[in-house]
């Protein structure tokens, strides 16, 4: 997914909205157009900040961040939607209930429609753009927010809220205009305040998950286990463990009971093909530790080759793999010698 198209989009759209809103409020007053302006520069300020943490993200790994600065897009992300959304959800709150509370004279409520109208457009065209990049890659919205894309999600919940209080501002000033008290426009901002404050917590409860290590779904996780005990010189996976590091990167723990009767250099070999066949049907998984242990536990007695470890790449060249469904081919198949494919012990 291009996040950096959907954030340029929503900066340019925000930035302008923003100048245009706040204008409006102080020639008229109106606080349904303020929650609009601080609406507009929140989307603004978080913008910035999933921008920034998309570019920090893409720094390369290195010893104090063996696995790269992928949660980096989580932090910034977090920010986003606890600090703006909650400071701007609290400050439009306070305004709107002070001016339901104590009524003040609104002007200009023509112009104020007119400008939260073209808010409400932006914020419509904005929405279209995500979800024009969600139909090019062939995601769905409930895909989206049950992904790991806190940055395009916070986007998308940005523009939703903005919609809707874009929506409520709108009435609000509408009714104002045309046969109610300027209370009403004060309650108006009071709900797109409370619209703010409860997305706002509710990004910053999500991102805590991938900020203090979230493993992968259950699915994806199910999918992966699935997976491994294919291969034919598996006996059991004993345990797997897994964290999602970003969007688009995934570490994977595997402790594996391989076949009894190989010996080191086998277990070795086949450690680097069952990577080869993992990582080539789930390109995410780009950290996968393979332990080899015996069924009951106990690790094997191995010399310092084979080792857990971290395997990157192969230390010689491995025995060739059938293509398979993934870019890592598909297991060897074992015969046994009564010539059957896929034997296994019991």
């Amino acid at each position: 997914m291009r996040t950096s198209n959907i954030v340029v989009v929503t900066l340019g759209l925000d930035a302008i909205f923003f100048a245009v809103n706040f204008l409006v409020f102080l020639s008229g007053g109106s606080r349904a157009v303020l929650s609009q302006a601080v609406s507009t520069v929140t989307d603004l300020i978080g913008s910035v900040m999933i921008l920034w943490g998309q570019l920090a993200a893409d720094l390369p790994a290195t010893a104090k961040h063996p696995f790269g600065r992928g949660k980096e897009r989580f932090f910034w992300a977090y920010s986003a939607g606890l600090v703006t959304f909650s400071l701007a959800g609290g400050l439009v709150c306070l305004e709107g209930l002070e001016q339901a509370l104590d009524p003040r004279t609104v002007t200009d409520l023509g112009t104020g429609i007119l400008t939260v109208g073209g808010t409400f457009l932006a914020s419509l065209g904005s929405l279209l753009v995500v979800l024009l990049e969600l139909r090019k890659d062939r995601r769905s919205v409930h895909q989206l927010l049950a992904s790991s894309h806190q940055g395009v999600k916070t986007i998308f919940l940005q523009d939703v809220v903005s919609l809707a209080g874009a929506g409520v501002a709108l009435a609000g000033i509408a009714i104002v205009r045309y046969t109610g008290p300027p209370s009403v426009d004060g309650l108006s901002a009071a709900v797109v305040g409370a619209l703010l404050l409860y997305t706002g917590f509710a990004l910053a409860a999500e991102g805590r998950e991938f900020l203090v290590g979230r493993a992968v779904g259950e699915e994806e996780g199910r999918a992966i286990l699935s997976l491994v005990e294919r291969y034919p010189y598996v006996r059991h996976v004993l345990g797997m463990q897994s964290m999602v590091l970003s969007p688009d990167d995934r570490l994977v723990v595997l402790r594996v009971n391989f076949m009894d009767e190989m010996n080191t250099d086998d277990v070795e070999m086949h450690i680097d093909q069952l990577r080869r066949f993992v990582t080539g049907e789930f390109p995410l998984v780009k950290h996968l530790i393979i332990e080899p242990v015996r069924a009951a536990g106990e690790d094997l007695v191995m010399d310092e080759r084979t080792t857990p470890q971290e395997v990157h790449g192969p230390p010689f060249a491995p025995e060739p793999l059938t293509a398979g469904r993934g870019s890592g081919g598909a297991p060897p198949v074992r015969h046994d010698e009564h010539g059957s494919n896929g034997a296994r012990s019991a």
